[in-house]
Parts: structure tokens; sequence; C-alpha cells
């Protein structure tokens, strides 16, 4: 494990060869009394994870990145912090690889798209003791991907864009910084959401949101002051806090 100082100031990184999980790791200094902030990236991670409890590939050559935030904001609205870490990482792509364009989404709640394929995952996870804390997990397919899964996965180096981990880490942590002062705390998520519906997967156009118990279906028209989903049916608009969002003609 080597440290070293990112370019931002007071806010540390460590990085690992191997760990069980960034997230993890970070959950772990958490409940130890670790204030942050602090990002923890790894080379390879043997028990990666997403959300739902999914596992998440992560062999080298991939990016594995977790910052972890003492009392970012009011506990009610630290969920926000996931379209916060969309923005940044897609800033950072686009510094990385400008070619990627507009071929580069923001799928809600928490993935980035390239080309309509799954090219990154974001995880949020908090600890209440001994003090509010959030992890922000950001997993980035550089080099290579996972083959059948259920939704289709791509990564950087399949559409013959070369960036390393270590690269886009850099860019990342600098485009965190400024969309965190932007969010301030979530006083600002106006401006975020609205930045965030710029670069929307399907927003006006028929998706499916996958429930625990149903799914619905219906046209994705935005986005609520929340951040929830507004899914428009005959009836009215319905808002949603937490599914898995489809295509029409997705499985």
């Amino acid at each position: 494990m080597n440290r070293e100082a990112t370019d931002l100031a007071a806010v540390r990184h460590e990085t690992f060869d191997t760990l069980g999980s960034t997230n993890a790791e970070a959950l772990t200094r958490a409940r130890a009394g670790e204030r942050g902030p602090l990002w923890i990236t790894a080379r390879r991670q043997e028990a990666g994870r997403g959300r739902r409890g999914n596992a998440w590939a992560s062999p080298p050559g991939n990016l594995y990145a977790s910052l972890l935030l003492a009392e970012p904001s009011p506990p009610p609205v630290a969920p926000q912090l996931s379209f916060v870490a969309a923005l940044a990482l897609h800033d950072a792509l686009g510094e990385n690889a400008p070619q990627l364009g507009p071929a580069l989404k923001l799928k809600w709640p928490n993935d980035v798209l390239l080309g309509g394929a799954k090219l990154a995952g974001i995880l949020i996870e908090g600890e209440s003791e001994p003090a509010f804390a959030v992890v922000i997990g950001i997993g980035v397919n550089c080099a290579s991907h996972p083959a059948g899964t259920r939704v289709p996965a791509t990564d950087l180096a399949a559409v013959g864009t070369l960036v390393t981990p270590e690269a886009l880490f850099a860019a990342l942590g600098a485009a965190m910084a400024r969309r965190l002062k932007q969010w301030a705390h979530g006083e600002g998520f106006a401006g975020i959401r609205a930045a965030w519906l710029k670069r929307a997967a399907g927003l006006g156009e028929p998706i499916r949101v996958r429930l625990p118990a149903r799914e619905l279906t219906g046209r994705f028209c935005g986005l609520d002051e929340a951040g929830r989903l507004q899914l428009e049916q005959p009836g009215g608009i319905i808002a949603v806090t937490a599914g898995e969002v489809f295509g029409l003609g997705a499985a």
C-alpha cells in the first residue's frame, strides 16, 4: 500500500495492489472513526460488488475507487451523491477520451453507458456510527468487461480508447471536487440535476422500471427535486425512488 497526495488540498489517497473491495475498506475505516476525505483505490478486487449485492468483476486494468466523506450532507439528501459522482465521472471520461462525445450517457440512477452498454457503475453506501459517513464507490471498465451479463457491458479498450486507471483517476479526483462544490452539501442539487439531465440516457423515451415486486412502464420524463425518476403514465406521473431501468426492448 502506498500513500500519495492528490491535487486536492486535504484529500488523501491510499492505493492498494489487491483488496476485497474498496467500498468495504472505506466502510471499515469509517466504522473505526476515519473522517476523510479519503480516496481508496486498488489494482484489483477479490470481492467487488455492485448494487443489490451483485458481484462486480474486478481484474487488473480497470479503475476501482471509493471516496469516503464524513457528514457530506444531511442524511436524507445523501443519495443525491450518485448524481454528483456520475457527473464527475462523465467529466473525467470526457477529459481523457473527448472523442467518445455523445456516446457517453448517464443511466438513472447510477450507471455510465457507452454506446448503450454499461461502462461504469456507482455504489453509494453509508455508515451512521460513530458518525454519519458516505462512501462513493466507482468502477470503470477501462481494459476489459465481463461477458454474458444480463445488461450488455463494454470497456474503453473495446472501442479503441486506451485510458489507464491512473490517468482516469487523476481526472476523476479533480472533477469530483468541482462537482461536490457545485452540489454544496445538497443545496446546489438543482444545478446537478439540470446537468445530469443533459447527459441522461433514455430521457423522453418509453422505459421499463423493475421494482422488487413489480414492473412499471411509461415515458421517462425527468427527475423531481429529490432525484426520483419521473415516469409518465396515462394516469399521471409516478415518482420512482429506486429500481432498475430498461428500454422496452430489453430483457
